[in-house]
């Protein structure tokens, strides 16, 4: 799709406003509907002087922590290919640790309590070793495993580790082969390759500048090391939004951004949590996930909305997704630029709407309307391929979807029932008698005492 002269130039003035008011040496972002680039910009220069080579959608930039995002996806494909179960011990399959007790779910999730940097010098700055030169040094854990989040790189050292020993080979080729390639992310590199940033910091009281060093991070390099693109790094959005490209099934993609463990932060209402890998925002009631990074002389963001709610801000469409790089140590812009332009695509550029169809089948009937859970009133509606029992996301409501080819098995996929079965039992005529969810019965009118209400009805009946 293409976007309005209009919003284009808004778009271009917002990221052009930005730069300004932050003095970032450069920033370059795109937008991303329907899997596809709708908007890139650009500005600035990869020097931060005057005269210097302008940044534009090729221009590499270090992702930093996003970085775990393609580690992570590459353990879960380990998973489903059934070479491991995430609930297995990391020490099973690279023992010989101090984290040998830590499951891969809870390194993936940051709640394994493993300590969040290495014993060594500041690694995002200097030569990194080896895993065992890392393991050596005592890399061990803070908490309890999996009594709290606990952000953690070297849990992410681990988990690269880990796909090595599994895969048999440098973590780095196993994201690229699995994953770079097959999206065509060519421009997504260990190391700057071609047209890339300089990292800069800079000073917080004067209009100067100073190089940040930039080393391989060696066995830390799992944990955010990644060079990309505006360009690439869209596509990867693109697959966050649903464009797995057969890399991924979607149930695992669903798993992935589910929120694990909550972002606790003391005085702060909970807004963000984390996923597999992935981190998970609820922004005034919008769901959305992605992932922050920062290393020196960098930060980067990517946000995908999981649907086309809005929460309490402009609706849009299910994918919709921001990436902002930009070539400095410490900015604010981060909180506020990648949400601005997403907002504003929302808003300037409503979703197209699909008009409804009548594609039900009258079959669903004789399960359609008001059901009796005791004394409660339930409505059952179909909702295209979904049994809607009341209403999803208040009280107990929750969307079904059906087990097999027919009317009688279903199970749950929100909230309280989810993963609970929903059974029809029917009469020796084969209508309808009651819906078996979880053990509770819902009947057509209050306790009918032709369902078999367990405990049974009272003889007398209402009176």
């Amino acid at each position: 799709m293409s976007l309005s002269s209009s919003t284009l130039a808004r778009l271009d003035h917002i990221l052009a406003s930005g730069q300004r008011e932050h003095r970032l040496p450069s920033v370059a972002a795109g937008l991303v509907r329907g899997g596809e680039l709708v908007w890139s910009g650009a500005v600035g220069t990869v020097d931060g002087r005057e005269g210097g080579r302008q940044a534009d959608a090729d221009t590499q930039y270090r992702m930093g922590s996003i970085t775990k995002t393609f580690v992570a996806v590459a353990v879960m494909r380990l998973r489903d290919e059934g070479l491991l179960e995430v609930t297995d011990r990391f020490g099973t399959h690279v023992p010989g640790g101090t984290l040998d007790d830590v499951t891969i779910e809870q390194l993936l999730s940051h709640a394994g309590g493993v300590q969040a940097e290495t014993n060594s010098d500041w690694w995002e700055r200097t030569p990194g070793g080896d895993w065992d030169a890392l393991v050596a040094s005592g890399v061990g854990t803070r908490f309890r495993s999996g009594r709290r989040f606990h952000y953690s790189n070297t849990g992410y050292a681990a988990l690269g580790r880990l796909l090595e020993v599994v895969r048999d080979r440098p973590w780095f080729e196993v994201v690229r082969d699995e994953l770079l390639e097959p999206l065509g992310m060519t421009r997504t590199t260990l190391r700057p390759n071609g047209s890339a940033a300089q990292g800069l910091a800079v000073h917080p009281f004067a209009d100067v500048l100073l190089p940040e060093p930039e080393h391989d991070a060696g066995a830390m390099a799992p944990a955010g090391q990644l060079w990309t693109t505006v360009d690439d790094l869209a596509r990867w959005a693109a697959f966050l939004g649903g464009r797995v490209e057969g890399l991924l099934s979607a149930e695992t993609l669903a798993e992935m951004v589910e929120p694990h463990h909550v972002v606790d932060e003391p005085g702060q209402a909970w807004t963000g949590a984390h996923g597999l890998g992935w981190q998970v925002w609820n922004v005034a009631g919008a769901r959305l996930a992605g992932h922050g990074g920062s290393m020196p002389g960098f930060l980067a963001m990517q946000r995908v909305h999981l649907d086309a709610s809005g929460g309490d801000g402009p609706a849009g469409a299910a994918g919709d997704g921001v990436v902002l790089f930009t070539n400095t140590t410490a900015s604010p812009a981060l909180k506020h630029l990648p949400g601005t332009l997403l907002r504003t695509l929302r808003e300037l550029e409503p979703a197209p709407v699909q008009p409804w169809v009548a594609a039900g089948s009258s079959d669903v009937l004789e399960l359609a309307g008001t059901w009796h859970w005791g004394a409660a009133t339930e409505t059952v509606r179909f909702v295209g391929e979904h049994l809607v029992l009341g209403t999803p996301g208040t009280g107990r409501g929750s969307r079904f979807a059906r087990v097999g080819d027919g009317l009688d098995e279903w199970v749950g996929l929100d909230g309280y029932y989810t993963g609970e079965p929903l059974r029809v039992l029917r009469r020796a005529d084969g209508s309808v008698s009651y819906l078996d969810l979880a053990t509770f019965r819902f009947t057509r009118t209050p306790y009918d005492s032709d369902a078999d209400v367990p405990g049974g009805v009272d003889e007398h009946g209402w009176v």
